[in-house]
């Protein structure tokens, strides 16, 4: 992890960006307790989790221990786990249509809690993958300003794997400059220093750190 925050610290000294002006997001999916825990001793407090149901599992017992965390939800929300994802999240960063704007609104009203907000757009149009298209995006911002109570902060998008992730990150960072947003979520294990170049605020880092992925995580422990 820490050659990844000196990775980080260099890109942004590099494009003249202040070194705390990006955020790393540790992706700890499909991750237990056991391996999550050296990166919360060693300081890092901002994690994500793509999904509600595994973030239930192992957050609580973690966010008791460590004081200070930041969950960040990355996956794909549906509408019937808003309300818990409200509730375990402090971010978070994929709404990308009206039905899950209005579950996450309700969710908040009815709760008192009150995550950061952003929208996912995709990029690349890829009909397998969750976002809004980006000619669709303005609709989306205005029934989130004017039919609900959100607040959108900022865009998130995961580039196709088989194209040069640059144009995305570039349209993106159009789009939330034609929009106003400041923050921007893009980049990951593999990219995330050409997405700091191209404006990111937030990158999402997982392999780099953890390693490949295990097909099955083990029951969480401390």
């Amino acid at each position: 992890m820490q050659n990844i925050r000196a990775r980080i610290q260099r890109m942004c000294r590099d494009v003249g960006r202040p070194e705390k002006s990006v955020e790393l997001i540790c992706v700890s999916k499909n991750f237990g307790a056991e391996e999550i825990v050296p990166l919360l001793a060693a300081g890092q407090t901002i994690f994500g989790e793509n999904r509600v149901q595994e973030a239930k599992e192992k957050w609580p017992q973690l966010r008791a221990l460590y004081p200070g965390i930041s969950l960040h939800l990355i996956g794909p929300l549906q509408s019937n786990k808003a309300a818990e994802a409200v509730t375990l999240f402090d971010v978070i960063e994929t709404i990308d249509r009206p039905k899950i704007a209005v579950a996450v609104d309700a969710a908040m009203q009815a709760s008192g809690k009150k995550p950061r907000l952003f929208i996912q757009v995709n990029t690349g149009e890829e009909p397998q993958k969750a976002g809004v298209p980006p000619r669709e995006l303005g609709a989306l911002l205005s029934f989130c300003r004017e039919e609900t109570r959100l607040e959108i902060e900022g865009l998130l998008c995961i580039p196709p794997v088989d194209q040069l992730a640059s144009p995305h990150f570039a349209l993106l960072n159009q789009l939330a400059r034609e929009f106003g947003l400041k923050e921007l979520s893009m980049g990951m294990s593999d990219d995330f220093e050409l997405a700091i170049q191209m404006g990111a605020t937030k990158v999402r880092v997982g392999s780099a750190i953890f390693g490949e992925r295990r097909v099955k995580i083990s029951p969480t422990t401390i």
